[in-house]
């Protein structure tokens, strides 16, 4: 017969195998961005959407409405078993590419020139971001699935050819260049964590892009850009933002107005200048420069601090996940958010070329802002299967 202690001993070892693993920090820092991103969506916007729209909180409301929405899609995802989403690689994959041809049908949207969102009932659908979160679950599942195989050259471009048919819809249908960079940066960032035996290939892979970025740059100084279309434009207008002033090189020009008059600790909530029509559509792409302007330096570093804490507590996760699907999954979502906030910010302070980018849970958008927490609820699955000593 068992003694009391042995029982008791037994219940406490079954209580400690249910624990559940909770990262509060992570929950914190996902709310915090996601408070402040609507703070600063209706400080941004609030001159602009009062005389276009009448009411100086329409951005605001707009907003509000995908973040409770994306809430309760994270909250639900967390609760789900994340071993559920291999079964849905194969349809997410041609779902995602279903949806990015929507956008050529009368469910079709354009928007300031661009079209890339399609309609649903009454609210507006960038198939974009369907197509990243879709990414991340089919490549976590093929290269789970390769396991050791993974190894091999042919898997590595298996690998790196999946996204491409994606990328090509996203290029060709909605003329998102800045998304299929990210899909395919997401493809990259997986394959490089889960296999560093591949890192010749990398190599191979970015040499030919250093190569194909000096042969663009050279063409553009040498003046052989008579005939060349926007996107030409704008790497010229990164060069010299001033000589196109007038044209793809204002924005940019203005953003960096915003940032140098911010000082240290910037003109205070509210009061940027900057936002008064002189940066078009500032809630979206360029918010970060009037991040800067209104906080400062040190409420653009304070930003960017939460979104290192974010990516470090991904990377924790990732490396004490169950099994390495798990783990893949936490790496597509840290690959992502981090490709986007480094590129955001590299467009606001022209570091590279000027493309729409915008920036994790803080800039305008209900679609990006919905899957991004999707993303975020896959995260905290994953991490409630962590076993607790």
């Amino acid at each position: 017969m068992q003694t009391a202690r042995q029982m008791a001993g037994g219940r406490q070892k079954r209580e400690v195998k249910k624990e559940v693993y909770v990262d509060y920090s992570m929950i914190f820092i996902t709310l915090f961005l996601l408070a402040f991103g609507l703070i600063m969506v209706y400080s941004t916007s609030s001159y602009e959407a009062n005389i276009s729209k009448g009411d100086s909180a329409y951005y605001f409301k707009h907003q509000l409405l995908p973040t409770i929405i994306g809430v309760g899609a994270m909250w639900f995802v967390s609760r789900v078993p994340y071993h559920v989403y291999r079964k849905l690689a194969v349809p997410a994959y041609f779902g995602s590419m279903i949806c990015i041809m929507l956008v050529k049908t009368p469910l079709g949207m354009t928007v300031n020139g661009a079209r890339r969102w399609f309609k649903l009932w009454k609210f507006s659908v960038q198939p974009a971001e369907i197509a990243k979160l879709a990414m991340i679950i089919v490549l976590a599942t093929l290269i789970s699935t390769l396991s050791k195989r993974i190894t091999q050259p042919r898997a590595f471009w298996l690998v790196m050819g999946v996204p491409l048919p994606v990328c090509a819809l996203v290029l060709g249908v909605t003329k998102n260049l800045s998304s299929a960079l990210i899909i395919f940066g997401i493809a990259f960032t997986m394959l490089f964590i889960s296999t560093p035996g591949y890192r010749k290939y990398i190599l191979i892979v970015l040499a030919v892009l250093a190569i194909a970025a000096a042969v663009v740059l050279f063409v553009v100084n040498a003046g052989y850009h008579s005939q060349l279309n926007y996107r030409f434009v704008r790497i010229l207008a990164w060069l010299d933002p001033e000589a196109y002033v007038n044209d793809k090189g204002y924005q940019t020009l203005q953003a960096l107005y915003a940032i140098g008059s911010g000082g240290i600790f910037g003109k205070g909530l509210g009061e940027s200048m900057q936002k008064l029509g002189f940066i078009p559509e500032a809630q979206n792409d360029m918010i970060f420069s009037i991040i800067c302007e209104e906080l400062g330096l040190f409420g653009a570093i304070a930003v960017m601090l939460m979104f290192l804490i974010l990516i470090w507590r991904m990377m924790v996760i990732a490396n004490n996940a169950p099994d390495m699907y798990g783990a893949l999954l936490v790496i597509g979502v840290m690959g992502h958010i981090a490709i986007q906030v480094i590129l955001n910010i590299a467009v606001v302070t022209n570091t590279i070329p000027n493309t729409g980018i915008t920036l994790p849970f803080i800039s305008y958008g209900g679609t990006a802002t919905i899957f991004l927490l999707m993303e975020i609820g896959i995260v905290f699955n994953v991490a409630r299967h962590i076993r607790v000593d």
